[in-house]
């Protein structure tokens, strides 16, 4: 059957919230701070699939990955400091709250999970690609960097500042 990209579900919050809570616990156990006991959280993963923007990598049956694609924007991305963006105006592609199943590191998952979500944005006719991680986000630093990612300035957030990287898809 192979890996399947697709919005979630209801039916797979259960699995996606035991991703997030092993991804959660792992930040916190490595004295990670961008994600916490409060971040994300059931509602945020719940108005994600409310809204459509939750998406699930399924393999031969199981949740493995998870990510909110939006295609709609981020606001805090309106005010980039300490530098610019590759795009300036038009659509683009926002990917959060992505975790991978915790026995599935190593397998290439997060970055078939970007892929394909720059594939959906670019068959709407979206021409890039916008994230934000955590200085101390090592595996997400590498993750973006290896997928051609560039480095683009500082986001900020009610809870702090996030480094943010855009690519052309």
């Amino acid at each position: 059957m192979g890996i399947v990209f697709r919005q979630g579900a209801v039916s797979d919050v259960p699995a996606v919230m035991e991703i997030i809570d092993a991804a959660v616990d792992r930040m916190l156990r490595e004295g990670k701070r961008q994600w916490d006991e409060s971040y994300p959280a059931l509602e945020h993963i719940m108005e994600d699939i409310k809204r459509g923007v939750g998406y699930v990598l399924v393999d031969d049956g199981r949740v493995v990955a998870y990510g909110a694609v939006v295609l709609t924007g981020e606001p805090a991305y309106d005010d980039i400091e300490d530098g610019d963006w590759l795009t300036n105006g038009g659509q683009y592609v926002v990917v959060h709250r992505l975790a991978v199943a915790a026995d599935m590191h190593g397998r290439g998952l997060a970055k078939r999970f970007l892929d394909i979500a720059c594939d959906l944005a670019a068959g709407r006719g979206i021409g890039s690609m916008r994230v934000d991680t955590n200085y101390d986000n090592g595996r997400m630093l590498r993750l973006l960097e290896g997928c051609g990612f560039e480095r683009c300035g500082i986001v900020r957030y009610e809870k702090g500042e996030r480094i943010a990287f855009e690519k052309l898809i």
